[in-house]
């Protein structure tokens, strides 16, 4: 396309609308997947299983690890193996932002350079990451706004499909992202690609978020001009303060629709997810990648759960607070089923469920077809 989404009408639906599937990734990465992601991809096989109870799932891998998927998924027509070459499995990230238009879909190819390119990325090389998201919307039929050199990855944005982005500075002010452009250059570029009006800046994230603090670990939309946020009431934790400045702008700010907000606190792990001795062993580092150590802390959150058509898929770490956000996503999502998935192997590669997943909405129904 050679247009922008705006200028063609087009915008960026709310997760929780329906859509037709989502995007994964096959987990191989030594550097993110201790023990040759031998305990990902077993939870990574259990979410895309899920998830395909109620819509598609296109499973992305490269040659050497297609007919793994291809095995693994054999039984379920739902979940379609896709030969794409990646370099990590964070679909949210380097899949394609899609945007509709009375049924229509396109895909938005941000650019992606890991998080952060020379400055501070995750990894040095990440060329197919790039790539991904054209290639996927080819192998779907899905027209694609070419959006470089604009550096922006799928969980830094979270939209309410009405016309209301939520972002963090954190992120989206990082100097590893665009720092030749100012706040308000950014912002109209937000809205020129995602069809929207208004963008809402949250000052941070997760504490310890290696992604800059993606919106989508801290806060999410779960409904029209209702969003849950990250939380705890524990003061001594880092997070307390972030979220309590989080809180401040929402309290304050109205949406595209001049609503005010209703937050719903979802709590935070009460105990810290941190890496073992045992996981740390299982890694396998590239030249000029992030390097893990004992007991670093994860960016454990609830928020970071995936709405799929039928469900919400919950991530869960073993804590005393698991059953507090199930209990609580059960109350705001009551036409949907809970379903808790165990996640520490996910977080451990750097990441939760919901960065794992790329939305894909409805396509074009043609009335000769039908």
């Amino acid at each position: 396309m050679i247009t922008t989404p705006k200028a063609d009408n087009f915008y960026m639906p709310a997760e929780y609308s329906k859509h037709r599937g989502c995007v994964m990734v096959w987990p191989v990465r030594p550097g993110s997947w201790p023990h040759k992601g031998a305990q990902a991809k077993s939870v990574f096989s259990q979410i895309a299983m899920t998830i395909a109870e109620s819509e598609e799932v296109w499973m992305l891998a490269d040659e050497e690890h297609i007919q793994e998927v291809e095995e693994t998924f054999s039984k379920n027509d739902n979940i379609h193996p896709l030969k794409i070459a990646t370099d990590d499995a964070w679909a949210r990230d380097i899949g394609p932002t899609c945007v509709v238009n009375e049924g229509q879909v396109r895909g938005i190819d941000w650019q992606f350079n890991a998080w952060g390119g020379d400055y501070d990325g995750l990894y040095a090389h990440w060329e197919k990451d790039d790539a991904a998201a054209s290639k996927i919307c080819q192998a779907l039929n899905i027209d694609v706004y070419d959006a470089h050199p604009f550096v922006l990855e799928g969980g830094s944005i979270h939209s309410d499909g009405e016309g209301t982005i939520i972002v963090t500075e954190a992120c989206l002010l990082s100097k590893g992202r665009n720092p030749d452009l100012s706040k308000e250059q950014i912002e109209e570029k937000l809205c020129e690609y995602l069809g929207a009006q208004k963008i809402i800046w949250l000052p941070s994230g997760i504490y310890n978020d290696e992604t800059n603090e993606h919106v989508d670990n801290v806060c999410a939309f779960v409904g029209p001009a209702s969003v849950v946020l990250a939380w705890t009431d524990d003061e001594n934790d880092p997070q307390y303060e972030m979220s309590l400045a989080c809180l401040n702008v929402l309290e304050q700010e109205k949406d595209a629709k001049g609503r005010s907000f209703t937050v719903h606190k979802l709590p935070i792990p009460k105990n810290p997810v941190c890496i073992t001795e045992e996981e740390l062993q299982g890694y396998v580092f590239e030249e000029g990648e992030d390097v893990r150590q004992v007991g670093e802390r994860l960016a454990a959150s609830y928020v970071n759960f995936y709405i799929s058509n039928g469900g919400i898929i919950l991530p869960q770490f073993g804590d005393e607070n698991d059953k507090v956000a199930v209990d609580i996503l059960g109350k705001l999502f009551p036409d949907r089923k809970i379903f808790p998935i165990y996640a520490r192997a996910i977080i451990v590669g750097g990441g939760n469920i919901h960065c794992i997943t790329q939305q894909i909405p409805e396509p074009v129904v043609d009335e000769e077809e039908k």
